[in-house]
């Protein structure tokens, strides 16, 4: 019983220094596609994950799927790059297995554009929509939503650098 309780501890604070570093991230550095909680899109791989995160909520499908945590402030989702990605998108074979996506559905979080120093930065494109906002920063690979003036979402992708490295010459 004694070890449960302090497992339970262990992985609240796991989960919080996750959090924290996602925090200054966001804060420190909006315009940088940096990894993740250690998390990096087109380098790490599910076991990567896995280690880093512990079991998921949910496991989709395939040695590849995508998997779903409960992390401090919401709840993040791995996409992984599939074999008919890197055929599609014609990138090396090495690829596939790779994190393609970071998906942060953020809890009641408080940040806004300003906050993220992002609301008139010339680096994200600004786009509105029924009542959501995007920032979008394709260079760098991330992308945030908005709704109603607070952060929803996050998403992590691979930099337009990153993505022309992982692709073969035509």
């Amino acid at each position: 019983m004694k070890n449960l309780i302090l497992s339970s501890f262990h992985v609240r604070r796991v989960m919080a220094a996750i959090f924290v570093v996602f925090a200054a991230l966001l804060i420190s550095s909006p315009t940088k596609a940096a990894p993740w909680g250690g998390i990096e899109p087109l380098k790490s791989r599910r076991a990567d994950v896995e280690r880093l995160l512990g079991k998921p909520l949910r496991d989709q499908p395939g040695s590849n799927g995508t998997l779903h945590f409960k992390v401090a402030g919401g709840v993040v989702t791995i996409v992984f790059v599939d074999a008919r990605f890197v055929a599609t998108k014609k990138l090396f074979p090495e690829m596939e297995g790779t994190v393609r996506q970071i998906v942060l559905q953020h809890d009641n979080a408080s940040e806004t554009p300003e906050s993220l120093n992002i609301a008139g930065n010339s680096n994200f494109e600004r786009q509105e929509g029924q009542g959501t906002v995007l920032y979008r920063n394709l260079k760098e690979g991330i992308v945030y939503t908005f709704i109603g003036g607070k952060l929803k979402t996050s998403y992590f992708t691979p930099s337009a650098e990153q993505w022309a490295k992982a692709q073969k010459a035509a």
